[in-house]
């Protein structure tokens, strides 16, 4: 069976799928994405990440496409047609299409894109053994709030961690940790706190962040929302990352240093445990 896909309002096979060589998310990364997790087949925390795709494209001034009820269906469709049973669903949204300049163009229509991808999460062979990270500096513009698709720096780091055998990169601005490349990091304390930088321009509002936080909150695991140095992050008791795709990953070293015993720890797990049971309906 072909992969199926969606682009501006129909669903089609993967290898018929095109998008202009004038659309502006193409010339100028001019564009948002938003990416949930299914498990089960079903999706996982949608209507949140659905919520940040309208903040994100409020934020430069792109109008939504279409309610955002209107989305679910189309999500759901392409879980059936393509029989996902877990990984992810990816939506895009660009200004659309116009001769290149750069200011905004009039009468657009916004380009809308679709896709799903089969991920082995739960069964993850990484998440029982924990990951290796390293550190990079942090190049990015001043709005990493806004979800947009121009992910050069993102790349650069990720492709730094791959090149040194490491599965994320963690960004450091004034010696203090922002986030991964595409991930949220928390670290615990020696007397058991979860600590995570808090919210602002500074760092994407993450959608598994934030449902952590308040799964923590209900499993009376204190939580400190603050920033925190590299060096405090080496000599953290335990360390982790969440993302809509791998929800819960350990980290057991950070630049060849092991963090705590350099393996998962109790509280990692225990979070990993809780986003599972949330997701599934618990």
């Amino acid at each position: 069976m072909s992969r199926i896909v969606y682009v501006d309002g129909a669903f089609v096979p993967f290898e018929d799928a095109r998008v202009s060589i004038m659309d502006r998310g193409f010339l100028f990364g001019d564009g948002i994405y938003e990416v949930s997790a299914v498990l089960d087949g079903k999706l996982v925390d949608n209507e949140a990440h659905l919520a940040r795709l309208e903040r994100s494209l409020s934020m430069i001034r792109i109008d939504l496409p279409m309610p955002l009820a209107d989305i679910v269906p189309l999500q759901q469709q392409l879980i059936e047609k393509n029989d996902l049973k877990e990984g992810i669903v990816y939506i895009e949204v660009t200004r659309g299409v116009s001769e290149r300049d750069f200011s905004f163009p009039k009468g657009v229509k916004p380009t809308v894109v679709m896709f799903t991808q089969p991920k082995n999460i739960v069964a993850n062979p990484n998440a029982e053994t924990g990951v290796p990270v390293i550190t990079v500096p942090d190049i990015r513009w001043e709005r990493r709030d806004i979800k947009s698709v121009a992910l050069l720096a993102q790349v650069l780091a990720k492709q730094a961690a791959a090149e040194k055998g490491a599965y994320e990169a963690i960004m450091i601005e004034d010696g203090h940790v922002t986030e991964g490349g595409s991930s949220t990091i928390f670290i615990v304390t020696k007397d058991g706190k979860l600590v995570t930088r808090p919210l602002s321009n500074a760092i994407l509002p993450g959608i598994t962040r934030a449902t952590l936080l308040k799964l923590a909150t209900e499993h009376q695991i204190t939580i400190e929302e603050r920033l925190f140095s590299l060096e405090e992050t080496m000599n953290a008791a335990e360390a982790f990352l969440t993302s809509a795709s791998s929800f819960v990953m350990p980290i057991i070293s950070i630049d060849g240093k092991a963090i705590g015993s350099g393996k998962p720890g109790a509280i990692t797990k225990k979070a990993r445990e809780m986003y599972f049971e949330m997701a599934r309906g618990g």
